[in-house]
């Protein structure tokens, strides 16, 4: 299988993250697609190849340009004001308050964030950028034939609407490929996401529309963030009524548990015959992952990767969480060796 990798990760690296209560060093960190890449060259899972630049454009069909303006020129503003430190946000425009954008620095940070764990450094910009351009390449080599391809992206992206950063992500890598599949001229993509978090950003991005059915294995939101959404009640809205499908649960959930709910998942998409599958591959479902709270072993992982073998079509892997580190790699690509091993019966 074809991985497509960024050496610009390294260009981001949050200093600290709240969490608990207590200000920690980010669990996202560079190291994490670091081990991932040497799992892939150790494994000779295949050819691994930097990105194309495909520029703005594929990331403006589903990013706001305002949003790009205010996130690629945020830490030039913050510099001038004499800071170093990371870019975080610690005002947002919640209930009572008006929907409206500042022109501060700080007021533009919160309109566009809907929590402090995406710091925004020096490096961030070009490192999603990057990362985005990584989702395009991978999409491309599928367009052009491949059966699957590994977009190795870092930042994540699962959790970035339109317009809104959070939870680690910054640009809707996902979410970006596929609107490029549609794009190009595939009729109907399903993405599923098999991260420990729901993808709230790619939710609220097709909400509305039929031509992408989701789906998302994740923890309770009752309990879970991003807490607010990824209920089983949002089934998505006015042409994309049906197409948005959430399986929620409990914490604890080993394999057993969760091999069902991708069963389930796997029918839905069967059902939606789409022409591609676009995985947001988080391996934060692991049993040792310091902040979730599934079960899932690494044997497990293979199995994962046979079943969406299992569906017959092309397939997208974008890499989204994880953070045990020393496990996040072989976790990951057992999800891909599976995925090859049932695509080459």
């Amino acid at each position: 299988m074809l991985t497509i990798y960024s050496d610009d990760h390294h260009l981001h690296h949050g200093r600290c993250e709240l969490m608990d209560g207590q200000l920690l060093p980010c669990f996202e960190m560079p190291s994490r697609a670091d081990h991932i890449l040497q799992r892939v060259l150790t494994r000779k899972l295949g050819a691994v190849q930097p990105p194309k630049d495909f520029g703005r454009e594929p990331i403006l069909r589903v990013h706001d340009a305002a949003y790009l303006a205010f996130f690629e020129g945020a830490w030039d503003r913050w510099t001038e004001h004499g800071r170093d430190g990371d870019l975080l946000p610690y005002t947002w425009p919640a209930r009572t308050l008006r929907p409206v954008i500042p022109t501060s620095l700080h007021g533009q940070l919160g309109y566009y964030s809907f929590d402090g764990g995406a710091p925004i450094t020096a490096g961030t910009w070009q490192a999603a950028y990057s990362a985005a351009q990584v989702a395009l390449t991978a999409q491309a080599a599928i367009q052009n034939g491949a059966h699957s391809a590994f977009a190795l992206c870092r930042p994540p992206g699962h959790h970035a609407a339109s317009d809104l950063m959070g939870g680690y992500c910054y640009l809707n890598n996902a979410a970006i490929a596929a609107q490029a599949f549609i794009d190009q001229g595939r009729r109907k993509v399903a993405i599923l996401d098999v991260d420990y978090h729901h993808g709230n950003g790619t939710q609220s991005i097709f909400y509305t529309r039929n031509d992408v059915l989701f789906t998302s294995i994740h923890g309770h939101p009752e309990a879970e963030f991003p807490f607010f959404l990824g209920y089983e009640d949002e089934r998505g809205e006015g042409a994309g009524e049906g197409f948005n499908i959430n399986y929620p649960l409990a914490a604890g959930s080993a394999w057993e548990r969760w091999s069902e709910a991708l069963e389930l998942a796997c029918v839905e998409i069967e059902r939606y015959d789409a022409d591609v599958i676009v995985v947001s591959l988080g391996v934060d479902t692991f049993k040792n992952d310091p902040i979730s709270q599934f079960k899932l072993d690494s044997p497990d992982y293979l199995r994962m990767g046979e079943r969406i073998a299992g569906l017959g079509k092309p397939t997208l892997f974008v890499m989204e969480g994880g953070y045990a580190v020393e496990e996040i790699g072989i976790n990951a690509v057992n999800v891909l060796e599976g995925f090859e091993s049932r695509s080459d019966v």
